[in-house]
């Protein structure tokens, strides 16, 4: 067995589902939400500092055995999207930051359609104003139906599905940023590119 298998085979004996899961909501929200509260620095990119940040994870939740590189690495791996980005000095969010401070994306050019999924008491506003960033720095768009009806579902179990049509609104001069390969990130929509298939 090679080193890095022996590592995750002692990552996996020290974390459980329910271990993995808890971890990926308190990196989402230090890294998201509110890094003041872990004393981190974010750069322009969303980076911070691997090491100060995994001082600042133990410290405050006091994990038994510590909570390593390997442990984030296996956290990353084993999470049903890809929310984290790691080098071998900094992590960052991928998406989703709702804090005052900008995060610079990269700009990218978005497939033909996406989707977005929503409560359908939100219909109304979206089709007279547009989709809108809300708590967010971004609107955040699905590249296919089924990862936007599951966004919807947290809000409603039968969510509305709504049909965007980026090729269009990027002619028109809406920016596009990669948040991953499920995940796209947009500057607000406004309604003519927006259909509800839902």
């Amino acid at each position: 067995m090679t080193g890095s298998l022996k590592q995750e085979e002692g990552v996996k004996k020290a974390m459980d589902d329910d271990q993995v899961k808890f971890i990926s909501k308190k990196m989402s929200y230090a890294l998201r939400h509110n890094p003041d509260k872990y004393s981190i620095r974010l750069d322009e990119e969303g980076f911070t500092d691997l090491k100060i940040f995994l001082r600042a994870m133990n410290a405050i939740y006091h994990f038994e055995p510590a909570l390593t590189r390997d442990g984030i690495q296996y956290v990353i791996d084993h999470s049903d999207k890809k929310r984290f980005e790691m080098t071998e000095t900094k992590i960052r969010a991928l998406y989703g930051h709702s804090f005052p401070m900008t995060i610079r994306k990269k700009q990218a050019v978005p497939p033909d359609i996406l989707y977005h999924g929503t409560a359908h008491r939100f219909l109304k506003n979206i089709m007279q104003q547009g989709l809108l960033p809300m708590s967010r720095q971004y609107v955040h768009l699905s590249a296919d139906q089924e990862t936007a009806r599951r966004v919807g579902q947290r809000r409603d179990s039968y969510p509305a599905i709504l049909q965007i049509d980026a090729a269009s609104a990027y002619v028109a001069g809406i920016r596009f940023y990669i948040g991953n390969d499920k995940v796209w990130l947009s500057d607000p929509i406004p309604p003519e590119y927006i259909r509800i298939l839902v």
